[in-house]
């Protein structure tokens, strides 16, 4: 058996194929990346996989039995038909089963809601392609946070929309031990899986990276119109708009859900306590 990962130059593709490598199983695992050279150091075969690409991308898959496919960084608009390049020529090649990496978040009013009801439209794509499927909906990464401590540390507080809205966070390296069970074996094959830890809120996520990196930040809520033009500020119009509308899905509740990781996985997520442990190390 042959497990091919999509998008394996992006931390989330790299993570899930260090995981199956891993988990010293006797399949063979394959890369895909739009620039194969990128991905010397993952000690795998690495293959062209260019979403866009189809005849290249045929090639790619063939002799492959199972695909993950890492959701793609297009706008909403195209990435639906990107995916569907993918979906489409992996039932050409003789894939019998996809696993998709899709994504929590509002589907209905906030700027994040075109990226959400895109990776639904995938999800729809992937129930309806005729092979064996596993759709699990990333919950939020946690490591940008953890990413921004000096601009924290700079502000002296965490700042945003969410309010006391709960948002279930996850890291990378989490979702890859996930992914990597649902690549593995059948017994997950047609579920659809909420991924993400216990869910915590800023006033929380403040007094964690308070006891790891020594900081005294408190958290501060902003209002939706306030934060939105504070990250395009930073960030620019499209990826500030779209953080924006992460926190206010935060806010409205809709990243505060119970999580299926340990079905997928078949153990818990890791506690955020011993997360925040393990960075002071």
């Amino acid at each position: 058996m042959t497990i091919a990962v999509t998008a394996v130059t992006g931390q989330l593709g790299a993570s899930i194929a260090k995981a199956l490598v891993a988990a010293n199983s006797d399949k063979s695992i394959i890369g895909l990346a739009r620039t194969p050279a990128k991905a010397k150091d993952l000690g795998i075969e690495v293959r062209p996989g260019d979403y866009a690409d189809t005849k290249l991308l045929k090639s790619s898959l063939n002799g492959v039995d199972t695909l993950l496919l890492v959701s793609g960084n297009a706008a909403p608009e195209d990435r639906i038909a990107q995916h569907r390049n993918v979906i489409n020529t992996a039932n050409a090649a003789g894939v019998k089963k996809i696993v998709y990496t899709s994504v929590q978040g509002a589907e209905e009013g906030t700027a994040f809601s075109a990226v959400v009801q895109s990776n639904r439209q995938t999800e729809v794509d992937v129930r309806a392609s005729g092979l064996d499927w596993v759709i699990a909906r990333n919950g939020i990464y946690i490591e940008p946070d953890i990413e921004y401590i000096d601009s924290y540390r700079e502000a002296g507080e965490i700042a945003n929309s969410a309010g006391e809205g709960r948002c279930g966070y996850t890291t990378r390296s989490e979702l890859a031990f996930a992914y990597a069970q649902m690549l593995l074996s059948d017994k997950h094959n047609r579920n659809t899986y909420l991924l993400h830890g216990e869910p915590i809120n800023q006033t929380q996520l403040a007094s964690f990276m308070n006891q790891t990196f020594g900081t005294n930040l408190n958290y501060r809520a902003m209002s939706h119109e306030e934060f939105k033009a504070d990250r395009i500020a930073e960030l620019g119009e499209f990826i500030g708009t779209i953080i924006a509308g992460i926190y206010q899905g935060i806010h409205d509740g809709v990243l505060d859900h119970p999580s299926d990781f340990e079905a997928a996985a078949g153990r818990p997520h890791q506690s955020w306590q011993d997360y925040f442990n393990a960075l002071r190390v």
